[in-house]
């Protein structure tokens, strides 16, 4: 089983799979009904707003480039995008910029983008991009189950709403694809748990076939030029094609390293920065993973605290044996997968990722009950929807295009980890970290996907000079269980940031309900007044 499919948030039998992993924005349920569908889809109509600001040498043509807005049908890749893409006020176009900036004559991409323009154009701000993490989450997807939260506010009115596909990402062309939907479907089911010599070459030979896979279906060259410093370009390359001198970026999560990125290529072109969930600018990977496992047991013991009050709990009314009697109900399911219903079985690890998916944030906290409680009956239907959303499952069965994604990003990005007793340390200190998810049977140290990966790292993690910067702001929740509280304060720190700090228990928090962020935000964005000195809310 390759083991970077979940390493976003790991749970520990593939904790390494890419070290020091990301999480991507949650969108609140009450942001991803289906709204309002458009009684006319919008007419295409191209808009020649660039260039704008400056330009690198070399690159003109991809600044000042058209955009020609259409109807978003046609760039819909998940069944679910194609409701979102649908609502009314939504269009969408396709910008073209070069695979490779080192030589931008060669061979040119396409990005998706999507946007709700500004309700107030007289009054009209200009765009504020957004990217909601992963690495391999669809802006494109975030910006249109956020549309109708922004339109109401000075957000919307004063802001053209504008989600990207990042390269190799959904809408954007060429994409990054590793496995069929078949081949991702039976990758779930193989557990990879067998630590001994011979399960170690196995595993590590399942890595192996999976690099192989992804270079065969997507191109050497393309997973060259999928990481985060070619990404901060494209979103200087959009910035000028939407017509504004200065970027205005809201980044979550993972989406936050691309605006350090890119404040760190461009400082002169940044307006505005907006940096919710934030990845630490220079932790050590592996700690950056003990750190984040840390976090998860933490929303676990919070979780497990919650449910005691309630009036059935899953877990018992002790909170201090919420962990043993979770393992009981999940290890059977190594040997016995329970039934999910359509013929499909919740494996161990569907479970365990199930589990992931729902202490990303506390609105999650009674599904997780319920799907809890349904295990302890043989049923896995609740864990199974929500490991298929964690993994980009679409109802219909089609994979997006986030788990390939982000192990592609991840794999260029981040430095990789060969050595085979260093390994066997790290997934040690991540099953001391989080207990919840060690399934007794030991530390491995099987190399991930990243060690066999075809083409070299590129990224080079470099610091912004906060003296080049204007003022930036940083979110940061106090139980934020993938992006840990601290990686905010160290990410302010190094940004000379104002830093608004959240005391909650969920992953990200803008634009998600809690008005004291949002206003406080939402003046920064428009006004460009931060918060005074460092700030806190509460619900």
């Amino acid at each position: 089983m390759h083991a970077g499919t979940i390493s976003r948030v790991p749970p520990v039998t593939r904790a390494l799979a890419a070290l020091g992993a990301a999480a991507l924005l949650l969108v609140p349920a009450a942001c991803t009904s289906s709204g309002p569908t458009d009684p006319g889809p919008p007419q295409p109509h191209a808009e020649s707003r660039g260039p704008a600001g400056s330009v690198p040498a070399g690159l003109d043509g991809f600044y000042g480039q058209a955009l020609t807005w259409e109807d978003c049908k046609g760039y819909a890749t998940t069944a679910e995008d194609r409701v979102a893409f649908a609502r009314q006020g939504l269009e969408c176009a396709r910008l073209r910029v070069p695979l490779n900036y080192d030589a931008p004559q060669g061979r040119s991409i396409t990005l998706g983008l999507l946007r709700r323009p500004a309700g107030d154009q007289p009054n009209r701000i200009g765009a504020l991009v957004l990217n909601p993490g992963g690495p391999g989450a669809s802006g494109m997807s975030a910006a249109a189950n956020l549309a109708h939260t922004v339109s109401g506010s000075e957000l919307g009115k004063r802001f053209d709403f504008v989600g990207f596909d990042p390269r190799g990402v959904g809408a954007s062309e060429p994409q990054v694809r590793c496995l069929t939907d078949q081949e991702r479907d039976e990758e779930r089911l193989d557990l990879d748990v067998d630590n001994s010599p011979e399960g170690v070459a196995r595993t590590e030979a399942e890595e192996q076939d999976y690099a192989r896979k992804c270079a065969e279906r997507t191109g050497r060259e393309m997973l060259s030029h999928v990481g985060t410093r070619d990404v901060a370009n494209d979103l200087d390359v959009l910035r000028s094609a939407l017509g504004d001198e200065k970027l205005s970026y809201l980044g979550y999560s993972y989406g936050t390293r691309i605006g350090t990125a890119y404040a760190e290529a461009f400082p002169e072109n940044v307006r505005a920065l907006v940096l919710d969930g934030a990845l630490a600018p220079e932790q050590d990977p592996v700690a950056e993973l003990v750190a984040q496992g840390a976090g998860f047991q933490r929303a676990f013991d919070a979780f497990a605290a919650w449910c005691a009050k309630q009036q059935q709990c899953a877990l018992g009314s002790d909170p201090a044996r919420a962990v043993p009697i979770f393992r009981k109900l999940v290890d059977p399911l190594v040997d016995k997968p329970a039934d999910a219903g359509d013929g499909r079985k919740l494996s161990y690890n569907d479970a365990t990722t199930g589990v992931i998916q729902a202490l990303y944030a506390e609105s999650l906290w009674q599904t997780l009950n319920r799907g809890l409680a349904e295990l302890a009956l043989g049923r896995g239907m609740t864990l199974m929807k929500l490991a298929d959303t964690y993994y980009g499952r679409g109802s219909d069965g089609h994979y997006s295009t986030i788990t390939d994604a982000f192990t592609a990003v991840r794999c260029v990005d981040d430095a990789r980890l060969t050595d085979k007793a260093k390994r066997l340390e790290a997934d040690r200190r991540y099953r001391e970290a989080a207990p919840f998810l060690d399934d007794g049977r030991g530390p491995s140290s099987a190399l991930d996907t990243c060690a066999f990966w075809p083409v070299p790292p590129t990224r080079d993690q470099r610091v912004p000079d906060p003296g080049q910067l204007p003022t930036t702001l940083v979110i940061s929740t106090t139980g934020d269980p993938a992006t840990p509280y601290q990686a905010g304060v160290d990410l302010a720190r190094a940004l000379g940031a104002r830093l608004l700090t959240y005391e909650g228990e969920q992953h990200t928090v803008f634009l998600q309900g809690v008005s004291c962020v949002d206003q406080a935000t939402i003046r920064y964005l428009t006004d460009l007044e931060p918060p005074t000195g460092d700030t806190t809310c509460r619900r």
